[in-house]
């Protein structure tokens, strides 16, 4: 187990660094930061001077080496649009995206894993092929059509919902959160359905797939054999290990969601992290772009570290073989 640990720490190291060097080059190759900051009219000893004052001038793996410790530390210096510090941006919206994230989560969750065994068990039913059929279109339309056609039906037309904004949040120190407010509810509902629909229909098909393999098995051939009830086998025996290879996919789609909640955020104007980024990449605004690239490269190595260990720790296969390996 401790050797399985280290191996994944190495790993995640390993990609966090080559991870930082991408977003390091995007200060060698997207614009010149000096430039955004003194602007056209600059005098060549103004430009000297910056540079040296944020140490442009030195060799490049002297730069890289104190972007790395910086990084570390989470300071990715001042954003080139709006004049303040990186972290402080990214500590302002990442609540905002955190909440709309796990709220879409849970939704692909709790929907997306009770359908899937129902159109497994029922797989010949009307109702389990007008699931597939709209599971269909959840995978196939994009996140902006969705949105819109939510906004147009429900904002627009209805007017049950809010179209834009996070509404009512409460401040708890440097986190805010719109969870513990009526209107915050309000307005996170027509984004996490949006979020969530391409999660739930993958889900899903996914617990379908998986169910109707495992129900094909000979344990479960041999429960039935021994008079085991349906709902015995279907959900103390089938279920339990249908869940096994979901759980590793849905850990890395709660990476996925927060990583591309872009579209969302846009659609919404949800103030989190997506939006920011958007907004950094019309400005060219680096540092901005660079410290979100590390951030959800962050997010997915913790995500799929605990994913691996908890795959490890449920399926009794992978410790067997290990052991048998050593």
């Amino acid at each position: 187990m401790l050797a399985f640990i280290l191996r994944r720490l190495i790993q995640a190291v390993i990609v966090m660094v080559t991870v930082a060097f991408i977003s390091f080059m995007l200060f060698q190759y997207v614009g010149d930061p000096v430039v955004f900051l003194l602007g056209q009219d600059a005098t060549p000893e103004q430009i000297r001077e910056l540079r040296a004052g944020l140490g442009l001038d030195k060799p490049f793996f002297v730069q890289f080496g104190h972007f790395l410790v910086n990084a570390a530390q989470g300071e990715f210096g001042l954003s080139l649009r709006q004049g303040a510090k990186v972290s402080r941006l990214i500590a302002e919206r990442f609540p905002a995206t955190l909440e709309l994230s796990l709220v879409a989560a849970f939704l692909a969750l709790a929907m997306g894993v009770p359908m899937g065994v129902y159109a497994a068990l029922k797989r010949g039913s009307f109702t389990s092929q007008a699931l597939m059929t709209l599971s269909l279109l959840g995978v196939s339309l994009p996140t902006f059509v969705i949105g819109i056609l939510l906004i147009l039906v429900f904002s627009v037309t209805l007017g049950w919902f809010p179209s834009f904004g996070r509404g009512e949040v409460v401040q708890m120190g440097w986190w805010s959160s719109g969870l513990l407010t009526a209107k915050g509810w309000h307005h996170i509902t027509l984004p996490a359905i949006t979020l969530a629909i391409f999660q739930l229909t993958l889900i899903m098909r996914l617990v379908r797939a998986e169910m109707l393999e495992v129900l094909r098995t000979d344990y479960i051939k041999f429960a039935r054999a021994r008079g085991l009830s349906d709902r015995t086998i279907h959900f103390g025996h089938a279920l339990k290990n249908t869940l096994v290879p979901v759980m590793t996919i849905t850990g890395l789609q709660l990476g996925g969601l927060i990583a591309f909640a872009i579209i969302t955020e846009t659609v919404f104007q949800w103030p989190g992290m997506g939006l920011l980024f958007i907004q950094a990449v019309t400005f060219a605004d680096i540092p901005v772009m660079a410290a979100y690239l590390c951030l959800i490269a962050l997010i997915f190595v913790v995500i799929n570290l605990v994913v691996d260990l908890l795959y490890f720790a449920v399926d009794p296969r992978l410790r067997v073989g290990k052991a048998g390996g050593h």
